[in-house]
């Protein structure tokens, strides 16, 4: 699995900030064409993404289309999608209908291309009541979708909520997403952006929270928030040592016929161990990015 700690938003119609983007360290690019472009820039902007999105081949760029029910969506997929686009990012999903759409229209953009079907990567974001309520049979449906995506200023929003520095009211929503985003077979969510920018405690805290709720990433909207939230979601060199002597020990009892241990005064058995790997895998991934 990719790695996929950071997603640093760019406005696509700020060509500076959006060739800038693309020489940090995050992990992938998003060039919006939704909320950071005013109405009457949507459509010319839509070439200079895709510009920006040639010039630069060696990094995960993905594009923010407008939602599927407004009168750009079409059009933006049509524009942008091709073989120098890593994704697209789709807002406000509140059925599977629409990931099922996307992805027909995709597949059809691919094949008259000349490309795989499939290449293009879909990220939904879950940003409403009802995308919430919805959310397993989005991560059920038969897509390109292999990880969902949670946005917590849109769902305050619509829900009518307070959006603290606490976070305690998008708790449930969260949670829902992970739970239907494992039951289906997806990879781990990415967890929504953090408006403080100079809060960077505040930052690193909302990260460790989604992380420890089964999250791989963030959403960004500050190339300085990349490294704080980079740091929370790689595993660190005391974890990975911790994680190789695991694995190492349960191996040799296996051998031996045993399938539990004790390491250190922690019971090592299974989950145990397959969580290790898991930051194995994890490290691996990050440090072949």
């Amino acid at each position: 699995m990719a790695v996929h700690r950071t997603y640093l938003f760019a406005p696509g119609n700020h060509a500076r900030r959006a060739e800038k983007a693309f020489t940090l360290d995050c992990d992938a690019v998003i060039l919006d064409l939704e909320d950071a472009v005013a109405v009457a820039e949507k459509p010319a902007t839509r070439a200079l993404v895709v510009e920006t999105l040639k010039q630069n081949p060696g990094k995960r760029g993905y594009v923010r289309v407008n939602a599927w029910d407004t009168d750009f969506c079409f059009n933006d997929i049509l524009a942008v999608t091709g073989p120098w686009l890593t994704g697209l990012i789709l807002p406000k999903v509140e059925e599977a209908a629409q990931v099922i759409a996307v992805d027909w229209i995709l597949a059809n953009i691919e094949h008259d291309k000349g490309m795989d079907v499939g290449a293009i990567d879909l990220v939904p974001i879950i940003e409403t009541g009802k995308g919430v309520a919805n959310v397993r049979a989005i991560a059920a449906a038969e897509t390109r979708v292999r990880r969902l995506s949670f946005g917590a200023g849109d769902y305050t929003k619509d829900m009518s909520f307070r959006w603290t520095l606490a976070e305690t009211e998008i708790d449930h929503a969260r949670a829902e997403i992970a739970l239907a985003s494992r039951a289906e077979g997806l990879e781990p969510p990415v967890d929504s952006v953090w408006i403080h920018i100079k809060d960077t405690d505040g930052l690193v805290r909302s990260a460790e929270k989604v992380r420890d709720m089964g999250y791989q990433g963030k959403l960004c909207i500050h190339p300085d928030q990349i490294g704080p939230v980079n740091g929370v979601f790689t595993p660190t060199e005391e974890q990975v040592a911790f994680a190789e002597k695991v694995v190492a020990a349960f191996e040799e009892a296996e051998a031996r016929g045993l399938a539990s241990i004790q390491m250190d005064g922690y019971f090592i058995d299974y989950p145990i161990v397959d969580q290790a790997r898991r930051t194995l895998d994890q490290w691996r991934d990050i440090q072949n990015r």
